[in-house]
């Protein structure tokens, strides 16, 4: 039996080497699992302590060809936009640290599409893992 032959041993014997093979449509950039201590709910025993919260973003960037860091969207920014807006204080909703979120992501022009999950693993505990919202933005 034959051996499979490569991927390269199937390219057209006119493809350059140095011709790009496919045409990148978006990249994707993203953060899971991020722990994040927040002052967050609506409830009295909410107020005035901090619980984790666990975030998950995936951004769809505009970039290609990314060579260097500022090619692309560092996603160290993520983690420091989620800890800056724990830091501003109390929030109700879960979706509105989620909603705050993805405007911060939007700060960057290539950002097209944030999704932004905040988990709250205490919220139905200990008959739950997590309670929490994902939402989507898009830029406008």
């Amino acid at each position: 039996m034959a051996a499979p032959a490569s991927l390269a041993d199937t390219a057209p014997a006119d493809a350059s080497a140095d011709a790009p093979l496919a045409r990148i449509i978006v990249t994707k950039v993203f953060v899971r699992g991020l722990k994040v201590d927040a002052e967050i709910g609506v409830y009295d025993h909410e107020h005035g302590r901090m619980q984790p919260l666990v975030v998950d973003v995936e951004l769809d960037v505009a970039a290609s060809h990314c060579e260097r860091l500022g090619d692309t969207v560092n996603y160290e920014t993520i983690g420091e936009a989620a800890r800056a807006i724990a830091a501003e204080g109390h929030i109700d909703l879960v979706e509105t640290f989620a909603e705050r979120l993805a405007q911060a992501c939007f700060a960057d022009s290539r950002v097209t599409r944030a999704r932004v999950r905040i988990e709250k693993p205490l919220a139905l505990a200990p008959h739950a893992a997590a309670a929490g919202v994902e939402i989507t933005a898009v830029r406008s």
